[in-house]
Parts: structure tokens; sequence; C-alpha cells
């Protein structure tokens, strides 16, 4: 599963985290907060694994990731040598869908996802449709120079209320993003206990 389709807010009470950030998705699990499924009287502890396995799906799920991806960029984290759970999540803040969701070009991270498997926007001047893509420092994203395509960013840009992020620079009437430079870990979006994640993805 790289790309999940099922129900948005299912996961989130699963998780516990608002994960999809849906207006849809939002409504429905803080309607119903506790996670999915009977209720029993009295819920068991849930073992290390258990625990641990929660913690990697929200990193699945935040970043749209699918198991072999994830796998991937774990592999590319250890090479990169220090902290390799902080590497993980660097990385994953660096996908080109992140960064446009993050720059307030997209509402959501689905929609981020979407527009840029549909081919909106340009990496360094060159059309890019994949979302994993890993943007560098250095790196401008913008959106491709067709009117509906413009009518709709700068729209978005106007309403935008996306929190500043440190490595992304943004620039409305040009309709581009820039990376500045490496995320720093302040700028990580998803709350996870990653040293979990990093035994688990170690086994």
């Amino acid at each position: 599963m790289g790309h999940y389709t099922g129900p948005k807010a299912r996961i989130n009470r699963r998780l516990g985290l608002d994960i999809y950030d849906s207006a849809g998705a939002l409504r429905a699990t803080h309607r119903r907060p506790h996670p999915p499924g009977k209720q029993p009287t009295r819920r068991r502890r849930p073992t290390d694994y258990a625990r641990a396995l929660i913690e990697k799906q929200k990193i699945r799920h935040y970043y749209g990731l699918s198991q072999t991806q994830l796998e991937r960029f774990f592999k590319l984290a250890k090479k990169q040598g220090g902290n390799k759970g902080q590497n993980l999540l660097l990385l994953c803040e660096r996908r080109l869908d992140n960064v446009v969701s993050r720059s307030g070009l997209a509402t959501t991270r689905a929609q981020a996802r979407q527009a840029v498997a549909h081919g909106h926007f340009m990496v360094n001047g060159r059309k890019t449709d994949i979302p994993s893509y890993i943007c560098k420092t250095g790196d401008t994203i913008q959106v491709r120079a067709r009117e509906n395509l413009q009518k709709i960013y700068s729209k978005r840009l106007e309403g935008s209320d996306a929190p500043e992020c440190t490595f992304i620079a943004v620039e409305p009437a040009e309709m581009m993003a820039k990376v500045v430079s490496d995320p720093s870990p302040e700028d990580i979006g998803v709350p996870v206990n990653i040293n979990q994640v990093v035994e688990f993805l170690s086994r």
C-alpha cells in the first residue's frame, strides 16, 4: 500500500493521531475518537511490538509510503551515518509531495500527492510527476504555466494557512517554492517515537 484509499478517519482513530487532515476525516475522527471496532470494557495493554507497529504506521500513512518505500528510505538513512531515525524522517520531509503540502500549494498531503502525480509542477524547470522525488537544497518547485493551474494555485496561496517551514521559501507572486536548506529536526511534521520505528525496521 503506497496510496491508502480506505476510510481515513478509521486510520486516525486506530493510530490516535490526525494523520489524514481532510475536513471529513477530522470531523469523523473527533466524533468517535476511540479506536475502531468493538470496545471491550477493559482494553488490554499493547505489547512492545504493537506499539512499535503503530509508530511505524504513523510514518507510512503520514507520508503516503508503501512498506517497500519505507524500507528503501531506511536503508538510505543508515548509509548517511549518524542518527538513523532522524535521517529517515528528514528524508521523508524532503519528498516532493510533502514540500508541496508544506509550502501551501495544497491544502492536504493527499491533495499534494495527487497534484504532483498529475504533473502540475516543475522542479528546476522540468515537469516532474513523481511524488517520492527527493528534493535537494536549491531546488525550485513551480506551478506549470497553464492558465487553469495558475488560477487554482494563486487562490490556494492567497488563502493558505500553512505554518511556516524553515527549509522552504515561498514566493506567492511566482507561484514557486524553493528548498533553501535541509530540513531540521524542528521541521518534522509527524509526532512519532522514532526509536521504536528504528528497532522495528532493524529486525
